[in-house]
């Protein structure tokens, strides 16, 4: 079962790039976000940190942001976990 950080990232994913209904919830760990989902391109990238910081209650500093972080579902999710965790 999903926790609460994994529900919220879908529903961030899909309403910050304009995803299919239900497209986020087939995410696995490894699936490919930036540079494999072309609605995730480096203008949306700051659209994304912006809803993640404020929807998550959270604050990413810029030396938190990296490719690795984006690259996956499962990386994506660790972060906003670990910093919500902090």
């Amino acid at each position: 079962m999903p926790d609460e950080t994994d529900l919220l990232l879908r529903r961030i994913l899909t309403d910050v790039l304009g995803l299919k209904p239900g497209q986020a919830d087939a995410f696995g760990a490894e699936t490919g976000l930036f540079g494999h989902l072309p609605e995730l391109d480096s203008m949306a990238v700051a659209g994304l940190l912006t809803e993640l910081e404020d929807r998550l209650d959270i604050v990413i500093d810029d030396d938190e942001i990296d490719g690795e972080m984006l690259e996956t579902y499962g990386g994506l999710l660790a972060f906003a976990e670990a910093k919500r965790a902090a």
